[in-house]
């Protein structure tokens, strides 16, 4: 047997019209109904809005944590079963519901939460570098106050988050082949988001957490855990703490890994991991008919 791994993206693989083939396919009636009831409102309807509200955070976070749990259920209906999971961001949420540390209901709270209270944030903003001098950008990072490495995708690749004045200083003294600021409401995976995440603290500590039989890699700490309690510690802390994709990916080969299946739109993190590992087998499982094909 193929040892496989299922990752899940986070904010940023959205596009609008995603997931609508298997929205309205009629296995999927029941789980909208009850996402849509949690919401207050209707992930499909907001999924093809022409004017792409799924990119607004509020709605970003529950429309793809709903399309992911959707993608996992038939998966796992059809005989198919991860050796390990992981998701990049708020894709850890989707990778907790595929290894059965919470259920579907209570995921989806979480994250209605989670994009409420990070779409509200304002404080501090958020840039991606590419093509770049690592120690350069680890020594100016240490020497300047108010910036954090947000997402450590690959090594070619990652965001910087925190005050404008500490992000702008590393983009002026790094040099990069590109460097962008990215359109977001606040300094995610930062320690500006310390009064949001205390916040969320306080309801995610009411949810029961399950031990699981599929081992988690989570974003800080990418080392499989399996424990109920761990599981939740680590979520914890991903608000404020960094996403270590990179070390995930490196991880993956060392644990006997094969094969890596992308559960969820778009090719973002199938992208980031051969870009780090050259060996494993990577698909994209986002549509009914890559469902299909699998």
């Amino acid at each position: 047997m193929v040892k496989t791994a299922w990752v899940f993206p986070g904010q940023g693989s959205q596009s609008v019209g995603m997931g609508m083939d298997l929205m309205t396919h009629a296995a999927s009636e029941a789980r909208l109904a009850i996402a849509d009831e949690i919401l207050g409102w209707s992930v499909a309807e907001i999924c093809q809005s022409p004017d792409d509200k799924v990119s607004n955070t509020l709605y970003t976070q529950p429309c793809l944590y709903v399309l992911e749990s959707l993608l996992v259920d038939w998966l796992q209906e059809h005989g198919h079963t991860p050796d390990l999971v992981a998701g990049h961001s708020l894709g850890e949420y989707g990778a907790l519901y595929a290894a059965g540390a919470f259920d579907f209901a209570a995921g989806l709270r979480l994250v209605k939460l989670r994009g409420e209270l990070m779409s509200q944030t304002s404080e501090g903003i958020m840039a991606a570098l590419m093509g770049f001098n690592r120690d350069e950008l680890d020594a100016k990072i240490a020497e300047t106050e108010g910036v954090v490495l947000a997402n450590d995708n690959n090594p070619g690749q990652v965001v910087i988050s925190g005050t404008p004045e500490g992000v702008d200083a590393v983009l002026a003294d790094v040099k990069s082949k590109r460097a962008v600021k990215l359109n977001v409401s606040g300094a995610f995976h930062s320690p500006l988001m310390a009064p949001a995440s205390r916040e969320f603290q306080e309801v995610l500590d009411a949810v029961e957490f399950r031990d699981v039989t599929i081992p988690v890699l989570s974003n800080v700490d990418p080392t499989p855990a399996t424990d109920a309690a761990t599981l939740k510690q680590r979520l914890s802390q991903q608000m404020t703490g960094s996403v270590r994709w990179r070390e995930i990916s490196l991880s993956l080969p060392e644990l006997g890994v094969e094969q890596v299946i992308e559960v969820g739109p778009g090719n973002v993190l199938t992208g980031l991991i051969k870009r780090t590992v050259k060996t494993l087998q990577l698909t994209n499982v986002g549509t009914l008919e890559q469902l299909t094909a699998l």
